[in-house]
């Protein structure tokens, strides 16, 4: 089974095999929305754009792409995955917020 991350920033979509850490992650992305929920109302149109211009550095980038494809190949170390477990992490909670940021400038442009 391949899971998916998919975000555009701060980490591009990467296929991965591992189911376990695909489980983790779909139980996790609801309780994030709802974590981010709140956050993502104190969003202005400012704030919003600027966290949509955010993307990740080169260093980081690179290294989230070792993970990737390290993951792809089953040949993750125990410390590895959760390396990887923590960027998916945080690029699934920046995406969401995003989609937040997103939802407000185009309700913005609605007005």
């Amino acid at each position: 089974m391949h899971c998916h991350f998919r975000s555009t920033n701060p980490f591009r979509s990467q296929p991965a095999k591992c189911y376990d850490f695909h489980m983790k992650m779909t139980n996790s992305t609801s309780v994030l929305d709802r974590l981010v929920g709140p956050l993502g109302e104190c969003l202005t149109p400012e704030s919003a754009q600027r966290l949509l211009a955010l993307k990740a550095d080169r260093k980081l980038q690179a290294r989230v792409d070792t993970l990737a494809e390290r993951c792809n190949k089953g040949l993750l170390t125990p410390e590895e995955r959760a390396e990887y477990g923590d960027y998916v992490s945080f690029g699934t909670f920046v995406a969401i917020l995003k989609s937040k940021a997103r939802r407000l400038l185009a309700n913005a442009q609605g007005d």
